[in-house]
């Protein structure tokens, strides 16, 4: 079933979205700055997007890593990429009662891979009525995925999409079986197809996560050639500067080459 966020529509029948953006809110004027220059992008290619940044990276190998501006000064950012840019926006909630005021500002409120399983989360975000990108945990199958559809139900919100991501296998990797594309779509939500995390190494260099970059391009053009119904790629103009996910974000400069070629991959289908 279809999902509209804000002005945009995700699904079937449906022009293929985008979700792109970097890993953190490393300061105000840079997050601008990448908004900017991807609505630019944007309006050159014609395709819908979706700005990410997460405010806070709860989840990050050690707690000396570098996790963001946190709440009020992160949604004071993004609620300034929306009026500059016009570009919906999204970004990760890792508590209970983050899930209201994110929603106040938020156009679609995500719920990272390690919390798909969290009840109490889910319903929370479910409850504030704006839609809800559920990445599927590294350590789930596809079809339990279904269990999120249940739970985003019960608390009377079906605005809902479902994001591969891979699958660990072995220590320090991760795998993508495509399958999961059809899998989860048969539960009735368009998929989105994470490009970027697939190809993280989770604590890769000890206290933080490494990532194979060149790999990104083969695996996003595979999964919209399975049909996917979005692709979310973090991008940063220096990724090897990047504060967080650095190894396994896209260079700024390097994204509309893969987005075109994306995209006649798509009308091929």
């Amino acid at each position: 079933m279809p999902v509209t966020i804000d002005k945009l529509t995700c699904g079937a029948g449906h022009p293929l979205l985008w979700i792109a953006g970097p890993c953190v809110i490393e300061s105000h004027d840079l997050t601008l700055s990448i908004a900017e220059r991807l609505a630019a992008m944007a309006d050159r290619l014609k395709i819908p997007l979706i700005f990410k940044a997460s405010y806070d990276k709860a989840n990050r190998s050690s707690s000396k890593s570098f996790r963001g501006p946190g709440l009020k000064e992160g949604l004071r950012t993004l609620a300034a990429v929306k009026q500059k840019t016009g570009l919906p926006v999204t970004t990760d909630i890792h508590e209970i009662n983050h899930a209201a005021p994110a929603a106040e500002v938020i156009d679609l409120l995500q719920i990272p891979a390690f919390l798909a399983r969290q009840t109490d989360l889910l319903q929370a975000a479910a409850r504030t009525g704006r839609p809800v990108n559920v990445k599927k945990g590294q350590f789930m199958a596809p079809w339990e995925m279904k269990n999120v559809v249940n739970k985003m139900a019960d608390a009377g919100n079906n605005k809902l999409l479902l994001t591969e991501r891979g699958s660990t296998f072995g220590y320090g990797q991760l795998v993508n079986d495509f399958r999961a594309i059809p899998w989860m779509q048969d539960l009735g939500c368009p998929v989105i197809y994470d490009a970027t995390h697939s190809v993280q190494k989770p604590a890769g260099k000890g206290d933080k996560s490494d990532g194979e970059r060149r790999m990104i391009p083969y695996l996003a053009k595979a999964a919209v050639a399975c049909g996917c119904d979005g692709v979310f790629l973090e991008t940063h103009p220096r990724p090897d500067d990047a504060l967080s996910d650095g190894p396994n974000m896209i260079a700024l400069d390097d994204l509309p080459k893969l987005i075109e070629t994306c995209l006649r991959i798509r009308a091929a289908l």
